[in-house]
């Protein structure tokens, strides 16, 4: 049974703070408090919806329930954010403090977001080549520290049949109106579903089994064993099952063959707003095509004066050939790679107190991303403590674009952006903490790509040309999205595109296009992000001098936490109109 979401959390009157401190909500003018009001209500409201729930610290833990995902669910959802949009219109803006004037902001952009997906029914569609409501389910040994945590997992597992049926429901209501991701694009992702089968401790979701906390009893341990077992095989793998026969038989064969997103329903204005979505910025696909388009042929400049450099002879597809194919550039074990990447880690770890005044407590690994997704999985990706590398099939993993990932993925990009996020002086409200826009973190990401080259951590032509390769990757993707979703490209073109530009392996190239294909914008937002930040820096570099400090624009960007880019654009003027001040003076910091 799933608890009403409508008499959770409704009347909280608190923001928390990414620290978990509360902030006074009688402080400030009477439009900040109207504010914070809203925005706390309507977080705690999300947060139900979502089955999350408090603990006894005041932070979040998972339910021991899945979120209704039902349509009525959704068109409830809906109602609440257009009536919390009509509410914040009505709060006056001019009477806010500088704070609560982006928090306005940036809760403006997700409240958005939110009503337009419901509006569009995106949860009709909720998988794509990358990401699917399958997957990520089962956790590992980490987050299980009492018998009460086993409980709610055990009720966890036990809803997967209901959570997985409503899911299905909405997928076929999806089909009927020709809204589905395009086939090609999903082709080979119900393997992702078998392991899940396979009844007893052998499955995924048996993993926690293994790792029972010390203050659990011989008898609890024996308990909970018992209930996870029997819930596994009674629920779980019946879900999964069911799931599998649905996508093979059912929704694979009748998913939509056309790649457009103009080609769905209502698809202009449901591209336009996904763009809008992801970018956090009012372009049209052709103002982003002709931006992609320059981009590219500035960076083919740069590579070309590379291929000169290293004196190879021959053009740039005999060079892009030479690089996919010469074994120098690939790694002979999973280690091999894992080191090279770590080795990347660490230099610029000695380089980072010249990039950010502020850092973080919080350290990250770098593991391999699992085997049961790694087939499909991007060549890596960086969150909170943890960095993921990909180690499987090695010959598509190149190493002249390692230290470019690494930096991308790990540090200074996404978990360090992550662990200062949580901890960078400056209250928040909690439901900013939580939040992701892509522009803005994949623009930061990118643009640490680049600026490892401004502090030396790139060694060798080759690995220069690797930075310049994935820069070129995501300057295409503005072609090759809008190409895709606006102007009717095949699969085909899109992939010839990408591989007559950038030194990726056929497997990347492969596994890229069908995720811009089944994710209309979503790739977007990291060239546009990169760009504005660039944009950004010279501007200040030119108007600033010697006044200039790199550590400061970063700690800026950075301590803003995620906002939407044309957010970062005017609090990044104001910046440099004031002189390029260290965010943080005068703070005392950890």
């Amino acid at each position: 049974m799933k608890t009403s979401v409508w008499g959770l959390g409704l009347l909280c009157a608190i923001s928390w703070t990414a620290g978990g401190h509360a902030n006074d909500q009688s402080a400030g003018s009477e439009a900040d408090q109207q504010l914070r009001a809203l925005y706390t209500k309507e977080w705690e409201w999300r947060q139900a919806t979502n089955a999350q729930e408090r603990d006894d610290e005041g932070g979040w833990r998972r339910a021991d329930h899945y979120p209704d995902v039902s349509a009525d669910s959704y068109a409830e959802r809906l109602a609440y954010w257009d009536s919390a949009l009509g509410k914040l219109a009505d709060i006056d803006r001019e009477s806010l403090g500088d704070e609560e004037r982006i928090n306005a902001a940036v809760f403006e952009q997700i409240v958005t977001t939110l009503a337009s997906n419901a509006r569009y029914r995106t949860f009709e569609a909720p998988l794509n080549s990358d990401t699917f409501f399958w997957g990520g389910l089962h956790p590992q040994a980490a987050g299980f520290d009492t018998y009460a945590d086993y409980r709610r997992y055990v009720g966890r597992l036990n809803d997967l049949p209901s959570y997985f049926a409503q899911h299905q429901e909405n997928m076929r209501a999806g089909l009927a109106r020709g809204y589905t991701p395009a086939a090609i694009s999903l082709a080979g992702r119900d393997d992702s579903i078998a392991a899940y089968i396979v009844e007893g401790e052998e499955n995924p979701f048996a993993v926690p089994l293994a790792h029972f906390p010390p203050s659990m009893t011989a008898a609890q341990r024996e308990e909970i064993s018992q209930a996870v077992i029997e819930a596994i095989n009674q629920s779980a793998v019946p879900a999964y099952a069911d799931l599998l026969a649905f996508m093979t038989t059912e929704y694979l064969p009748k998913a939509r063959t056309s790649l457009a997103a103009v080609e769905l329903p209502d698809g202009e204005a449901f591209y336009q707003a996904q763009i809008r979505a992801f970018t956090t910025l009012d372009l049209s696909a052709d103002e982003i095509h002709k931006q992609g388009l320059a981009e590219v042929a500035r960076i083919r400049a740069a590579m070309e004066d590379i291929v000169e450099e290293v004196e190879f002879d021959g053009d740039m597809a005999e060079f892009f050939h030479f690089l996919r194919t010469d074994p120098q550039f690939y790694a002979k074990t999973p280690d091999e790679l894992m080191g090279v990447s770590a080795y990347v880690d660490k230099r610029m770890a000695a380089q980072i107190d010249k990039v950010l005044g502020f850092l973080p407590r919080k350290r990250h690994t770098i593991s391999p991303v699992p085997d049961a997704i790694a087939p499909i999985y991007t060549a890596g990706r960086g969150g909170y403590g943890r960095c993921l590398m990909n180690t499987y099939n090695l010959p598509a993993r190149p190493l002249y674009a390692l230290p470019a990932l690494t930096l991308h993925e790990c540090s200074p990009g996404h978990s360090l952006q992550a662990a200062i996020s949580r901890e960078a002086p400056g209250d928040i409200p909690e439901f900013r903490a939580y939040n992701y826009f892509s522009g803005y973190g994949e623009g930061w990401g990118l643009y640490t790509e680049w600026l490892g080259g401004e502090v030396g951590i790139y060694r060798t032509p080759y690995e220069r040309f690797g930075q310049l390769t994935y820069e070129m990757w995501r300057a295409a993707r503005l072609v090759i999205d809008t190409g895709i979703h606006q102007y009717g490209w095949s699969r085909e073109k899109a992939q010839d595109y990408l591989r007559s530009n950038a030194a990726l392996s056929e497997h990347e190239i492969v596994t890229e296009i069908d995720r811009y294909i089944s994710w209309p914008g979503q790739a977007l937002a990291y060239k546009l992000g990169e760009m504005l930040i660039r944009e950004k820096r010279a501007k200040a570099e030119a108007e600033l001098g010697t006044d200039f400090d790199q550590r400061y624009f970063h700690d800026r960007i950075l301590g803003l936490r995620s906002v939407p880019l044309w957010l970062l654009a005017d609090e990044l003027d104001d910046w440099i109109a004031a002189g390029g001040p260290n965010p943080y003076e005068g703070m005392e910091l950890d």
